[in-house]
């Protein structure tokens, strides 16, 4: 009996080591989507000035029927409204920044945000009390209707941020129209 009692406790143990094993290392994990590597999504270098790269940006977008919303000199919003079903709302809002390179050009970074929204419908009633005959209830009342948030999500899609980025570049390699257009020239290195 002693045995059997003894591979029982071990058993038990291993099970609450591999368990909390397994606890620690969910709670490691970085969450899905998150690789932080080379080819990153978000981002692409433009030979030109942030300004420059800025506005390629906002052409792109406007170009697609967003508007424009927030603006920084070098960071600005644009939000795109959809409604694939009659009770469903969608709304993008696409958030770019404009930063410089230290040797030269710009990296812009982009970030779509989907927010859905769907209709939700409250329907007031009331009664009426007569003394004489009783409690009588008419559907007196009235009924609202309001769109509420049901989902947000980063958009994740790197077919979406490629498509944009290549409209990007559509207006960069236009430039000249570009406010501060010409980037700084890149020092040359000498050969050794």
């Amino acid at each position: 009996m002693g045995l059997t009692r003894l591979l029982c406790r071990t058993a038990t143990l291993a099970v609450l080591v591999v368990m909390l094993t397994a606890c620690l290392s969910r709670k490691e994990r970085p969450p899905s989507g998150e690789t932080f590597s080379a080819g990153d999504t978000y981002s692409r270098t433009y030979p030109v000035a942030p300004a420059a790269a800025c506005e390629a940006a906002r052409r792109a977008l406007l170009g697609q029927g967003y508007l424009i919303g927030k603006k920084t000199a070098d960071t600005f919003e644009a939000t795109k409204s959809f409604q694939p079903k009659s009770d469903v709302h969608t709304q993008l809002n696409v958030r770019t920044t404009c930063l410089s390179q230290p040797r030269g050009g710009a990296i812009v970074f982009v970030n779509a945000l989907q927010d859905r929204y769907e209709l939700n419908t409250t329907v007031k009633s009331a009664s009426i009390g007569v003394s004489m005959i009783g409690s009588v209830s008419l559907p007196i009342g009235s009924s609202s209707a309001n769109l509420v948030r049901v989902a947000s999500n980063t958009v994740q899609n790197r077919e979406f941020y490629r498509r944009l980025f290549e409209q990007v570049g559509h207006y960069v390699s236009s430039a000249e129209d570009l406010p501060a257009s010409r980037a700084p020239e890149l020092p040359v290195d000498p050969v050794l």
